[in-house]
């Protein structure tokens, strides 16, 4: 299975759009996220951990909040990444968050929603 980058750029700053636009452009993007919705997620932290689980939900501070959850410790050897720490239910606060990547055979319909191929 391959993984796909998904970036997200998040801004709590005005903007010059007018209110159908944004309420529009908010649509989209709830219906993005919602499509990720139990999808396996990988969630590189800044601490170097990794934790693997399914993305469950998310809030405004991108707190994320996966299911089934995995953690992977740094390793100095990069071509072993040990033996993952079941978790289960676990948050991830969104200022810990470095990266997040979705699986790709699970992405449907992300194209638009700023991923790297």
């Amino acid at each position: 299975m391959g993984i796909k980058k998904l970036t997200f750029l998040l801004s709590n700053g005005t903007t010059e759009m007018g209110q159908s636009e944004l309420s529009s452009s908010s649509s989209r993007v709830r219906q993005k996220l919602e499509s990720l919705l139990n999808k396996n997620m990988r969630i590189r932290m800044t601490d170097g951990r990794t934790l693997v689980g399914l993305f469950l939900c998310t809030d405004r501070d991108c707190n994320v909040i996966l299911g089934s959850a995995q953690e992977f410790l740094k390793s100095s050897d990069s071509f072993s990444q040990g033996e993952p720490r079941v978790l289960g239910l676990a948050m991830i606060p969104g200022h810990h968050v470095v990266s997040i990547e979705v699986e790709s055979d699970t992405l449907a319909d992300t194209q638009g929603f700023g991923g790297s191929h």
